[in-house]
């Protein structure tokens, strides 16, 4: 954790010296409504860090490496390489977080995704997008066990500038569809429930964010997200609410987000051991940290 953090200052400090694009993102959560012009391209390379799970030891490493392609004025698609780094140790949940585990940075998963703007935030009174995502992986991001998952997401996305584009709002509504089955592990504690049965589980969830222009090429900003889930055998299994702040620095070819994001109240399914009963810690952290940079082509 210490090692990323070092690693995101480094990098920003680097690349003070450097002189937006229409996507680029304001803040680490929440989307913004506008597509690449037709014709061009835009690489991201997004780190997010989970951490504390509220007992023993637990730390993953999100990657995400994504190439975005302006179809038209208002139409982009993606494609991204998904990957996983995770250490867990003393923690034990039933059906979740089976035994210790230590995983190098590996591929996990891909993504591909389409964004159609029907209002332009630069050219009407509102911004209107609708952003839509199939996701396939194979490694389960919270236990690092073999896990094949497919995932479909429409998002709905509402962004208005204010202040003659000083000052940014973003809202996301966002619906999620999930199959997912678990392979078997070996050597599982007695009694221990690890299902290997398929699972549906359908999500909701509803963000918005503020970002306001400091000076040149510098914003600050704040966002907050509330996710929930449904799952076919429990009905409603998690809940949570997630704040932070957020600072993006933009020049002319490349622009660069850095959000904390910790949880601020949680509940569904628990497990003894975490130390807060008013978090929800199974599938979902204490805190999360998330670096975005993105390069225009």
């Amino acid at each position: 954790m210490k090692n990323l953090i070092r690693l995101i200052l480094s990098a920003i400090i680097l690349l003070f010296s450097q002189a937006g694009t229409a996507d680029e993102n304001l803040l680490g959560y929440i989307k913004g409504a506008e597509t690449l012009p037709t014709g061009s391209w835009e690489i991201y390379q997004v780190l997010t860090s989970r951490s504390n799970k509220g007992t023993g030891a637990y730390g993953a490493l999100d990657s995400k490496t994504e190439f975005e392609y302006g179809v038209t004025d208002s139409f982009s698609a993606s494609a991204a390489l998904k990957m996983l780094k995770l250490e867990t140790s003393g923690i034990s949940v039933d059906g979740y977080l089976p035994k210790d585990n230590s995983l190098s940075m590996r591929p996990s998963g891909f993504e591909f995704g389409a964004k159609y703007n029907f209002l332009s935030p630069a050219k009407d009174d509102i911004g209107l997008s609708a952003y839509f995502s199939f996701e396939s992986s194979w490694i389960d991001k919270h236990s690092g066990q073999d896990k094949d998952t497919y995932t479909t997401e429409l998002l709905l996305i509402v962004q208005k500038y204010f202040l003659e584009g000083e000052l940014v709002w973003a809202t996301n509504f966002g619906l999620e569809s999930t199959y997912a089955k678990r392979h078997p592990v070996q050597d599982l504690p007695a009694n221990f429930e690890w299902s290997t049965e398929p699972e549906m589980e359908l999500g909701l969830g509803l963000g918005t964010g503020l970002s306001y222009r400091i000076v040149p090429k510098w914003f600050l900003g704040a966002e907050a997200l509330y996710e929930t889930e449904f799952e076919t055998s429990v009905g409603q299994e998690r809940w949570s609410y997630f704040a932070g702040p957020s600072i993006h620095y933009a020049s002319q070819d490349w622009w660069a987000t850095l959000t904390w994001f910790g949880q601020i109240v949680g509940g569904g399914e628990q497990f003894d051991e975490q130390d807060s009963k008013e978090l929800h810690l199974i599938e979902k952290t204490k805190e999360e940290v998330r670096f975005k940079v993105g390069f225009n082509f």
